[in-house]
């Protein structure tokens, strides 16, 4: 099986050398890939773990989860080619392997890895149980970022914006995604909801939204419907 929008990254990494979230990025999408980078580490400890981040894209984030995480080794898989050739760029002196390759059939044996990094990657997919499936199947431990489908403003955008059209984008809700997991025989076993910044708004609106981000990530029912992200380490 393939991913059905891996042209629309395709043509992001030809056209630009990288994807648009990262390349050139807008305010709101460094306010808001910051503070999922802070939740990853927040959620696992990734210190002399091996990893391997499904769906690695440009390698932005893999990069920087080796430069804050620790691994004692880290490999980026994505299928489209020219995303993995602008990670490797990126990537430069680090100790990183790439590989090009499909989320519903990994290249590697069963528990190869300590940890499966999935950050934004199962809202893009049309098979999303499948690739939550393989990636348990070679490592016990998986830490999932996702849009988090309780916010009603997420399915406003993934409705009309040019970008999350093109993208595929489909958010699911938390208690969903948890249903897989336990249905592949894993739990959960720590959940923040995470951010309140949208990504390509208006710099007002994110700087607005990032004064009282932290007030609603305390608030347990507001958080649930009003932040943007859902973050959770599962294991089998």
């Amino acid at each position: 099986m393939m991913v059905s929008n891996s042209e629309a990254f395709r043509k992001d990494a030809r056209r630009k050398g990288g994807y648009q979230y990262t390349t050139d990025p807008s305010l709101s999408s460094v306010l808001a890939n910051r503070r999922l980078s802070q939740a990853t580490l927040e959620i696992a400890d990734f210190t002399n773990k091996r990893v391997l981040d499904i769906g690695c894209g440009d390698g932005t984030y893999t990069s920087e989860l080796y430069d804050h995480g620790g691994p004692s080794e880290l490999v980026g898989i994505d299928p489209v080619a020219e995303a993995v050739e602008v990670a490797r760029q990126r990537g430069g002196r680090r100790h990183l392997t790439w590989v090009v390759g499909s989320t519903y059939g990994l290249p590697f044996t069963r528990n190869r890895f300590d940890i499966a990094y999935l950050r934004g990657v199962l809202h893009h997919l049309d098979h999303p149980k499948e690739a939550l499936r393989e990636a348990f199947r070679v490592a016990r431990c998986l830490v999932v970022i996702e849009p988090n489908g309780y916010n009603p403003g997420l399915k406003l955008l993934e409705r009309f914006s040019p970008y999350h059209v093109e993208h595929g984008e489909k958010s699911y809700c938390p208690g969903k995604v948890d249903s897989w997991i336990r249905s592949l025989g894993g739990s959960v076993k720590k959940r923040r909801f995470v951010g309140l910044v949208p990504m390509f708004c208006p710099d007002w609106v994110a700087g607005s939204l990032k004064r009282i981000e932290p007030a609603l990530e305390a608030m347990p029912l507001a958080r649930m419907i009003g932040c943007a992200v859902y973050v959770f380490r599962a294991e089998r």
